[in-house]
Protein backbone atom coordinates (compact mmCIF):
# COMPACT_ATOMS: atom_id res chain seq x y z
CA UNK A 1 0.00 0.00 0.00
CA UNK A 2 1.92 2.68 -1.43
CA UNK A 3 2.01 5.69 1.27
CA UNK A 4 4.70 7.09 2.03
CA UNK A 5 6.07 7.46 5.39
CA UNK A 6 8.94 8.80 7.58
CA UNK A 7 9.80 8.49 10.75
CA UNK A 8 12.75 9.22 13.29
CA UNK A 9 15.85 9.95 11.84
CA UNK A 10 17.25 9.17 8.17
CA UNK A 11 20.14 11.38 6.03
CA UNK A 12 18.63 13.01 3.21
CA UNK A 13 19.98 10.26 0.37
CA UNK A 14 19.26 6.18 0.70
CA UNK A 15 22.28 4.33 0.86
CA UNK A 16 24.36 7.09 2.47
CA UNK A 17 26.45 7.35 5.52
CA UNK A 18 24.12 8.14 8.48
CA UNK A 19 26.15 8.53 11.70
CA UNK A 20 25.01 9.19 15.76
CA UNK A 21 26.15 12.13 17.49
CA UNK A 22 29.70 10.39 18.53
CA UNK A 23 30.45 9.66 14.64
CA UNK A 24 29.47 5.82 14.63
CA UNK A 25 27.38 4.60 11.43
CA UNK A 26 23.95 2.81 11.56
CA UNK A 27 23.13 -0.26 9.65
CA UNK A 28 20.79 0.49 7.22
CA UNK A 29 18.19 -2.38 6.29
CA UNK A 30 16.13 -2.76 3.01
CA UNK A 31 13.28 -4.65 4.59
CA UNK A 32 11.02 -5.40 0.93
CA UNK A 33 8.33 -7.48 -0.67
CA UNK A 34 8.51 -9.41 -3.96
CA UNK A 35 12.55 -9.33 -4.04
CA UNK A 36 13.10 -5.38 -5.33
CA UNK A 37 10.24 -5.12 -7.33
CA UNK A 38 7.73 -3.82 -4.51
CA UNK A 39 7.12 -2.34 -1.73
CA UNK A 40 9.85 -1.49 0.66
CA UNK A 41 11.06 0.28 3.85
CA UNK A 42 14.68 1.58 4.59
CA UNK A 43 15.25 1.26 8.36
CA UNK A 44 18.28 2.69 10.40
CA UNK A 45 19.93 0.24 13.42
CA UNK A 46 22.18 0.97 15.56
CA UNK A 47 23.35 -2.12 15.64
CA UNK A 48 23.66 -4.84 12.97
CA UNK A 49 20.83 -6.54 12.17
CA UNK A 50 21.53 -9.62 11.16
CA UNK A 51 23.74 -10.58 14.36
CA UNK A 52 22.53 -13.83 15.98
CA UNK A 53 24.07 -16.07 18.48
CA UNK A 54 22.26 -18.94 18.72
CA UNK A 55 19.22 -20.62 17.11
CA UNK A 56 17.41 -23.33 18.25
CA UNK A 57 13.76 -25.07 17.64
CA UNK A 58 10.49 -23.79 18.51
CA UNK A 59 8.16 -25.77 19.38
CA UNK A 60 5.07 -24.81 17.85
CA UNK A 61 1.44 -25.28 19.09
CA UNK A 62 -0.38 -27.85 16.84
CA UNK A 63 -0.84 -26.79 12.77
CA UNK A 64 -2.23 -29.85 12.09
CA UNK A 65 -5.56 -29.64 10.26
CA UNK A 66 -8.42 -32.21 9.76
CA UNK A 67 -10.41 -32.48 6.22
CA UNK A 68 -14.57 -31.03 6.37
CA UNK A 69 -14.79 -34.92 5.16
CA UNK A 70 -18.10 -35.68 5.15
CA UNK A 71 -18.77 -32.05 4.02
CA UNK A 72 -20.78 -29.79 6.29
CA UNK A 73 -21.58 -26.29 7.21
CA UNK A 74 -20.11 -26.18 10.94
CA UNK A 75 -20.68 -23.88 14.17
CA UNK A 76 -17.52 -23.17 16.60
CA UNK A 77 -17.98 -21.59 20.09
CA UNK A 78 -14.72 -20.05 20.57
CA UNK A 79 -15.28 -18.56 23.51
CA UNK A 80 -15.43 -21.97 24.93
CA UNK A 81 -11.77 -22.44 24.24
CA UNK A 82 -10.79 -20.93 27.01
CA UNK A 83 -11.97 -21.66 30.78
CA UNK A 84 -12.06 -19.47 33.78
CA UNK A 85 -8.91 -17.30 34.21
CA UNK A 86 -6.86 -19.81 32.44
CA UNK A 87 -5.91 -16.59 29.53
CA UNK A 88 -4.24 -14.57 32.37
CA UNK A 89 -1.22 -16.78 31.56
CA UNK A 90 -1.55 -16.78 27.39
CA UNK A 91 -0.17 -14.37 25.17
CA UNK A 92 -1.49 -13.42 22.07
CA UNK A 93 1.37 -15.45 20.12
CA UNK A 94 2.40 -18.64 21.49
CA UNK A 95 -1.23 -18.78 23.05
CA UNK A 96 -2.71 -19.17 19.46
CA UNK A 97 -4.63 -21.69 18.94
CA UNK A 98 -5.58 -23.08 14.95
CA UNK A 99 -8.67 -22.95 14.04
CA UNK A 100 -9.47 -22.88 10.35
CA UNK A 101 -6.57 -23.78 7.61
CA UNK A 102 -5.70 -24.19 4.24
CA UNK A 103 -2.25 -23.95 2.32
CA UNK A 104 -2.88 -19.96 1.77
CA UNK A 105 -4.37 -18.97 5.28
CA UNK A 106 -4.74 -19.56 8.72
CA UNK A 107 -7.14 -18.69 11.46
CA UNK A 108 -5.82 -18.56 15.16
CA UNK A 109 -7.82 -17.42 18.15
CA UNK A 110 -5.67 -16.40 21.23
CA UNK A 111 -6.90 -14.83 24.94
CA UNK A 112 -4.42 -13.25 26.27
CA UNK A 113 -3.44 -11.54 29.82
CA UNK A 114 0.79 -11.88 29.20
CA UNK A 115 3.22 -9.70 27.00
CA UNK A 116 4.00 -12.02 24.18
CA UNK A 117 7.68 -12.73 23.34
CA UNK A 118 8.86 -10.52 20.24
CA UNK A 119 7.73 -12.59 17.51
CA UNK A 120 8.24 -12.50 13.80
CA UNK A 121 6.52 -14.47 10.64
CA UNK A 122 8.52 -14.89 7.92
CA UNK A 123 5.67 -16.95 6.29
CA UNK A 124 3.08 -13.86 5.55
CA UNK A 125 1.31 -11.24 6.52
CA UNK A 126 -1.22 -10.96 9.64
CA UNK A 127 -4.21 -9.36 10.01
CA UNK A 128 -5.19 -9.31 13.66
CA UNK A 129 -8.46 -8.35 14.52
CA UNK A 130 -9.40 -7.67 18.11
CA UNK A 131 -12.00 -8.72 19.13
CA UNK A 132 -12.25 -7.64 22.70
CA UNK A 133 -9.73 -5.74 25.42
CA UNK A 134 -6.94 -3.61 24.58
CA UNK A 135 -2.94 -3.43 23.76
CA UNK A 136 0.36 -1.81 22.67
CA UNK A 137 1.94 -4.13 19.52
CA UNK A 138 5.55 -3.19 19.83
CA UNK A 139 7.48 -3.11 16.59
CA UNK A 140 10.16 -1.95 15.00
CA UNK A 141 8.61 0.73 13.20
CA UNK A 142 7.30 1.79 16.70
CA UNK A 143 4.50 1.11 19.08
CA UNK A 144 0.47 0.86 18.37
CA UNK A 145 -2.01 1.81 20.27
CA UNK A 146 -4.97 -1.33 19.87
CA UNK A 147 -8.52 -1.99 21.06
CA UNK A 148 -11.79 -3.59 20.89
CA UNK A 149 -12.68 -3.37 17.01
CA UNK A 150 -9.03 -2.83 15.32
CA UNK A 151 -7.79 -4.79 12.11
CA UNK A 152 -3.86 -4.90 12.57
CA UNK A 153 -2.27 -5.46 9.38
CA UNK A 154 1.88 -6.74 9.91
CA UNK A 155 3.73 -6.88 6.76
CA UNK A 156 5.90 -10.61 6.81
CA UNK A 157 8.77 -10.58 8.96
CA UNK A 158 8.21 -7.66 11.21
CA UNK A 159 9.68 -8.00 14.03
CA UNK A 160 6.68 -7.41 17.52
CA UNK A 161 5.13 -8.29 20.18
CA UNK A 162 1.58 -8.20 22.15
CA UNK A 163 1.26 -6.03 25.39
CA UNK A 164 -1.98 -6.44 27.05
CA UNK A 165 -3.17 -3.49 29.25
CA UNK A 166 -5.14 -3.62 31.82
CA UNK A 167 -7.31 -6.40 33.46
CA UNK A 168 -9.61 -7.83 31.13
CA UNK A 169 -8.32 -10.24 28.57
CA UNK A 170 -7.43 -9.46 24.91
CA UNK A 171 -8.68 -11.33 22.43
CA UNK A 172 -7.62 -11.48 19.30
CA UNK A 173 -8.37 -13.34 15.58
CA UNK A 174 -5.29 -13.66 13.65
CA UNK A 175 -5.82 -14.42 10.30
CA UNK A 176 -2.45 -15.31 8.87
CA UNK A 177 -1.51 -15.35 5.17
CA UNK A 178 0.89 -17.19 2.84
CA UNK A 179 1.19 -13.66 1.01
CA UNK A 180 0.53 -10.22 1.70
CA UNK A 181 -2.57 -8.26 2.89
CA UNK A 182 -3.29 -5.43 1.31
CA UNK A 183 -7.17 -3.41 0.76
CA UNK A 184 -8.84 -4.51 -2.57
CA UNK A 185 -7.28 -2.94 -5.62
CA UNK A 186 -10.65 -1.74 -6.99
CA UNK A 187 -10.81 0.82 -4.04
CA UNK A 188 -6.79 2.11 -4.83
CA UNK A 189 -6.02 4.39 -8.12
CA UNK A 190 -3.01 2.73 -10.04
CA UNK A 191 -0.51 4.64 -7.91
CA UNK A 192 -2.07 3.52 -4.53
CA UNK A 193 -4.47 6.12 -3.21
CA UNK A 194 -7.96 5.18 -1.97
CA UNK A 195 -10.34 6.04 -4.75
CA UNK A 196 -13.71 8.10 -4.18
CA UNK A 197 -15.91 4.80 -3.76
CA UNK A 198 -13.61 3.20 -1.26
CA UNK A 199 -15.26 2.40 2.24
CA UNK A 200 -12.33 4.10 3.98
CA UNK A 201 -9.45 6.07 3.65
CA UNK A 202 -5.96 7.09 4.13
CA UNK A 203 -7.35 8.92 7.22
CA UNK A 204 -8.82 5.98 8.81
CA UNK A 205 -5.42 4.24 9.11
CA UNK A 206 -3.43 4.26 12.05
CA UNK A 207 0.19 4.17 12.27
CA UNK A 208 3.15 3.62 14.07
CA UNK A 209 4.50 6.28 16.70
CA UNK A 210 8.18 7.12 16.50
CA UNK A 211 10.53 3.87 16.38
CA UNK A 212 10.97 3.50 20.55
CA UNK A 213 14.83 2.90 20.38
CA UNK A 214 15.14 0.28 23.84
CA UNK A 215 18.50 1.64 25.04
CA UNK A 216 18.42 -0.87 28.24
CA UNK A 217 21.93 -3.57 27.85
CA UNK A 218 20.20 -6.99 26.83
CA UNK A 219 22.16 -9.47 29.58
CA UNK A 220 24.66 -12.28 28.76
CA UNK A 221 21.48 -14.33 27.64
CA UNK A 222 21.14 -12.07 24.40
CA UNK A 223 17.41 -11.27 23.30
CA UNK A 224 14.99 -14.19 21.93
CA UNK A 225 13.61 -13.70 18.84
CA UNK A 226 10.37 -16.15 17.90
CA UNK A 227 9.91 -17.01 14.08
CA UNK A 228 7.62 -18.61 12.26
CA UNK A 229 8.52 -20.21 8.76
CA UNK A 230 8.42 -22.72 5.95
CA UNK A 231 9.79 -25.68 7.19
CA UNK A 232 9.25 -29.59 8.13
CA UNK A 233 6.33 -29.08 10.68
CA UNK A 234 2.43 -30.06 10.01
CA UNK A 235 1.30 -27.48 7.01
CA UNK A 236 4.56 -27.46 6.27
CA UNK A 237 5.31 -24.43 8.52
CA UNK A 238 8.05 -25.04 11.51
CA UNK A 239 9.16 -22.48 14.58
CA UNK A 240 12.99 -21.22 15.68
CA UNK A 241 14.05 -19.29 18.13
CA UNK A 242 16.76 -16.63 17.40
CA UNK A 243 18.99 -15.19 20.19
CA UNK A 244 20.29 -12.01 19.24
CA UNK A 245 22.87 -9.77 20.93
CA UNK A 246 21.08 -6.77 21.09
CA UNK A 247 17.73 -5.52 21.28
CA UNK A 248 15.81 -5.66 17.84
CA UNK A 249 13.60 -2.13 18.52
CA UNK A 250 17.14 -0.38 17.99
CA UNK A 251 15.74 1.32 15.02
CA UNK A 252 16.92 5.27 14.78
CA UNK A 253 14.02 6.41 12.00
CA UNK A 254 12.35 4.30 8.78
CA UNK A 255 10.73 5.78 5.77
CA UNK A 256 9.34 4.00 3.14
CA UNK A 257 5.66 2.28 2.14
CA UNK A 258 5.78 -0.83 3.88
CA UNK A 259 4.79 -0.62 7.78
CA UNK A 260 2.39 -1.69 10.15
CA UNK A 261 -0.90 -0.21 10.28
CA UNK A 262 -4.29 -0.18 11.97
CA UNK A 263 -7.95 -0.15 10.99
CA UNK A 264 -10.92 0.26 13.35
CA UNK A 265 -13.76 -1.72 11.78
CA UNK A 266 -16.10 1.26 13.17
CA UNK A 267 -14.56 3.98 10.60
CA UNK A 268 -16.04 1.71 7.58
CA UNK A 269 -18.68 2.79 5.66
CA UNK A 270 -20.90 0.20 4.60
CA UNK A 271 -21.77 0.36 0.89
CA UNK A 272 -25.82 -0.46 0.89
CA UNK A 273 -28.30 -0.53 -1.90
CA UNK A 274 -31.63 -0.34 -3.03
CA UNK A 275 -31.83 -4.29 -2.87
CA UNK A 276 -29.25 -6.63 -0.83
CA UNK A 277 -25.64 -6.02 -1.61
CA UNK A 278 -23.77 -9.34 -2.17
CA UNK A 279 -20.24 -9.86 0.14
CA UNK A 280 -17.73 -7.74 -2.33
CA UNK A 281 -19.65 -4.91 -1.05
CA UNK A 282 -18.81 -5.66 2.51
CA UNK A 283 -14.60 -6.41 1.45
CA UNK A 284 -12.26 -4.51 3.55
CA UNK A 285 -8.67 -6.65 2.67
CA UNK A 286 -7.56 -9.32 0.53
CA UNK A 287 -4.81 -11.89 0.53
CA UNK A 288 -3.67 -14.61 -2.14
CA UNK A 289 -6.88 -17.13 -2.50
CA UNK A 290 -8.80 -15.12 0.26
CA UNK A 291 -10.87 -12.03 1.04
CA UNK A 292 -11.86 -10.49 4.21
CA UNK A 293 -14.78 -8.53 4.48
CA UNK A 294 -16.63 -6.85 7.30
CA UNK A 295 -20.62 -6.81 8.35
CA UNK A 296 -20.77 -3.62 10.21
CA UNK A 297 -24.38 -1.95 11.36
CA UNK A 298 -25.84 -0.21 8.30
CA UNK A 299 -29.43 0.74 6.85
CA UNK A 300 -30.17 -1.96 4.70
CA UNK A 301 -32.31 -2.19 0.96
CA UNK A 302 -34.79 0.33 0.40
CA UNK A 303 -36.73 -1.11 -2.75
CA UNK A 304 -40.38 -1.49 -0.98
CA UNK A 305 -40.47 -5.35 -1.65
CA UNK A 306 -37.19 -5.83 -0.49
CA UNK A 307 -35.67 -8.85 1.20
CA UNK A 308 -33.70 -7.45 3.65
CA UNK A 309 -31.72 -10.63 4.73
CA UNK A 310 -29.18 -12.51 2.21
CA UNK A 311 -30.76 -14.92 -0.32
CA UNK A 312 -29.67 -18.34 -0.35
CA UNK A 313 -26.63 -18.93 -2.16
CA UNK A 314 -24.18 -21.69 -3.18
CA UNK A 315 -20.52 -21.08 -2.67
CA UNK A 316 -19.40 -22.64 -5.86
CA UNK A 317 -15.66 -21.39 -6.05
CA UNK A 318 -15.03 -20.73 -1.67
CA UNK A 319 -15.94 -21.26 1.60
CA UNK A 320 -17.08 -18.52 3.74
CA UNK A 321 -16.09 -18.18 7.94
CA UNK A 322 -17.78 -15.74 9.74
CA UNK A 323 -16.84 -14.49 13.07
CA UNK A 324 -20.01 -12.97 14.93
CA UNK A 325 -18.42 -10.22 17.10
CA UNK A 326 -21.02 -7.69 18.17
CA UNK A 327 -24.71 -6.86 17.81
CA UNK A 328 -27.50 -9.47 16.02
CA UNK A 329 -26.84 -11.13 12.98
CA UNK A 330 -30.51 -11.37 11.45
CA UNK A 331 -29.80 -14.15 9.50
CA UNK A 332 -28.22 -16.87 11.84
CA UNK A 333 -31.31 -16.50 14.89
CA UNK A 334 -33.00 -19.01 15.64
CA UNK A 335 -29.36 -21.48 15.17
CA UNK A 336 -27.59 -21.17 18.14
CA UNK A 337 -25.60 -18.60 16.60
CA UNK A 338 -24.11 -15.84 19.00
CA UNK A 339 -21.13 -13.89 20.85
CA UNK A 340 -17.72 -15.45 19.83
CA UNK A 341 -19.58 -18.18 17.33
CA UNK A 342 -17.77 -18.98 13.74
CA UNK A 343 -20.13 -20.89 10.77
CA UNK A 344 -18.40 -22.70 8.17
CA UNK A 345 -20.11 -23.05 4.77
CA UNK A 346 -18.11 -24.89 2.81
CA UNK A 347 -18.33 -24.42 -1.37
CA UNK A 348 -21.09 -27.16 -2.27
CA UNK A 349 -23.06 -26.20 -0.15
CA UNK A 350 -26.00 -23.92 -0.50
CA UNK A 351 -26.51 -21.63 2.68
CA UNK A 352 -28.55 -18.97 3.90
CA UNK A 353 -30.91 -17.45 6.20
CA UNK A 354 -31.73 -19.61 9.10
CA UNK A 355 -36.07 -20.71 9.19
CA UNK A 356 -38.36 -17.82 9.99
CA UNK A 357 -34.92 -14.88 9.12
CA UNK A 358 -36.67 -13.84 5.58
CA UNK A 359 -40.07 -12.94 6.91
CA UNK A 360 -38.89 -11.73 9.91
CA UNK A 361 -36.56 -8.92 8.66
CA UNK A 362 -39.69 -7.94 6.18
CA UNK A 363 -39.99 -4.30 6.53
CA UNK A 364 -37.04 -3.73 8.69
CA UNK A 365 -34.50 -0.59 7.81
CA UNK A 366 -31.48 -1.05 10.08
CA UNK A 367 -29.15 -4.08 10.88
CA UNK A 368 -27.17 -3.76 14.35
CA UNK A 369 -24.57 -6.24 13.30
CA UNK A 370 -21.08 -6.83 13.31
CA UNK A 371 -18.83 -9.96 11.95
CA UNK A 372 -15.70 -10.18 10.34
CA UNK A 373 -15.81 -12.81 7.32
CA UNK A 374 -13.15 -14.41 5.70
CA UNK A 375 -14.06 -16.22 1.85
CA UNK A 376 -11.13 -18.41 0.78
CA UNK A 377 -10.91 -20.26 -2.70
CA UNK A 378 -9.53 -23.65 -1.29
CA UNK A 379 -11.41 -25.50 0.64
CA UNK A 380 -10.40 -25.03 4.51
CA UNK A 381 -9.82 -27.72 7.04
CA UNK A 382 -9.99 -27.96 11.16
CA UNK A 383 -7.41 -26.63 13.28
CA UNK A 384 -7.38 -28.84 16.65
CA UNK A 385 -9.20 -25.69 18.27
CA UNK A 386 -12.14 -25.89 15.75
CA UNK A 387 -12.42 -29.41 16.17
CA UNK A 388 -12.48 -28.72 20.12
CA UNK A 389 -15.77 -26.58 20.27
CA UNK A 390 -17.52 -27.76 17.06
CA UNK A 391 -21.29 -28.37 18.30
CA UNK A 392 -21.70 -30.93 15.51
CA UNK A 393 -25.47 -29.82 15.21
CA UNK A 394 -25.46 -26.52 13.30
CA UNK A 395 -25.63 -28.96 9.53
CA UNK A 396 -28.89 -29.95 10.63
CA UNK A 397 -30.73 -26.17 11.83
CA UNK A 398 -32.18 -25.52 8.35
CA UNK A 399 -34.23 -28.90 8.28
CA UNK A 400 -35.03 -28.68 12.28
CA UNK A 401 -32.79 -31.46 13.29
CA UNK A 402 -31.03 -34.82 11.94
CA UNK A 403 -32.97 -38.16 10.18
Amino acid sequence: MAHYQQRGHIPPKRHTQHRDGEGNLYYEELMGEEGFSSDSSLLYHRHIPSAVTDVRIWDLPDHGTTPNHPLRPIHLGLHDLVSGDDWRAQDAVTGRRLVLGNGDVRIHYAVAGETSPLYRNAIGDECVYVESGTGVVETVFGDLMVGEGDYVVIPRATTHRWVPVGDAPLRVYAIEANSHIAPPKRYLSRYGQFLEHAPYCERDLRLPTDPQTVEAPTGADGVEVYIKHRGPGAGGIAGSIHVLPHHPFDVVGWDGCLYPYVFNIADYMPLTGKVHQPPPAHQVFEGNNFVICNFVPRKVDYHELAVPVPYYHSNVDSDEVMFYVGGDYEARKGSGIGIGSITLHPGGHAHGPQPGAMERSLGAEFFDELAVMVDTFRPLELGEAGAAVDDGKYAWTWAGGRK
